[in-house]
């Protein structure tokens, strides 16, 4: 090979080296799109477990209280517990500050959403235990925070917490009323939430 054409085909590979780079320019930044590429789009949460109800039913406890000397009402037309008569209804005895109250709400929630069209009612009955608790705005506000919707009794001198619970006394008592006003579910604390919901399935379907 002459002199001469050994110098043209080192200019022809220089020059196809600058056009491969100046390609290069011309891309996107490789990093930035197998980023986009690694993107996953967030899926919904699970729908919860279908309640079945109890196979037999469920033993009367007694009879319920009335609901006295309460301080008012949140999230309701109601005046006093009577305006409930004749539903199923569970009360619940709960604090806003109380760390295993707020641990029932996402279940009491689910149960509240599937049973009120069907004629369930929750009431959460407001009783404080420290004395920031007892304001109404703070009770109001922690309502719309923690995602409670359903109407709540102001038992703010604690008479109901006191009257309900012989003994030692509890946070939460959670409570399922009939449409007798017979108490057929007495659950102390956290948990027995399939037990909750299949009584108050079964009474909802069946009645008392």
């Amino acid at each position: 090979m002459s002199r001469g054409s050994l110098i043209a085909l080192l200019v022809a590979a220089l020059a196809l080296v600058g056009l491969v780079f100046a390609n290069l320019g011309d891309t996107e930044d490789p990093e930035q799109t197998l980023q986009g590429e690694a993107e996953t789009v967030p899926t919904e949460d699970p729908a919860p477990p279908a309640i079945v109800p109890l196979e037999s039913p469920p033993p009367v406890l007694g009879q319920a209280l009335d609901l006295t000397n309460l301080a008012g009402w949140l999230q309701t037309d109601a005046t006093e517990f009577a305006d409930f008569d004749g539903q199923v209804r569970v009360v619940q005895f709960w604090t806003f500050g109380c760390r295993n109250c707020k641990n029932t709400l996402e279940n009491m929630s689910h149960l509240y959403t599937q049973f009120e069209p069907q004629g369930l009612e929750v009431i959460g009955v407001h009783s404080p235990e420290f004395d920031y608790e007892a304001n109404v705005e703070s009770i109001a506000q922690a309502a719309i925070d923690l995602g409670v919707t359903w109407p709540i009794a102001l038992d703010t001198d604690k008479t109901n917490f006191r009257s309900w619970q012989s003994g030692r006394r509890f946070w939460p008592r959670t409570f399922v009323i009939d449409q007798e006003g017979q108490i057929r579910f007495d659950r102390i604390g956290e948990g027995g939430y399939d037990e909750l919901n299949s009584t108050v399935a079964y009474l909802v379907a069946a009645g008392s």
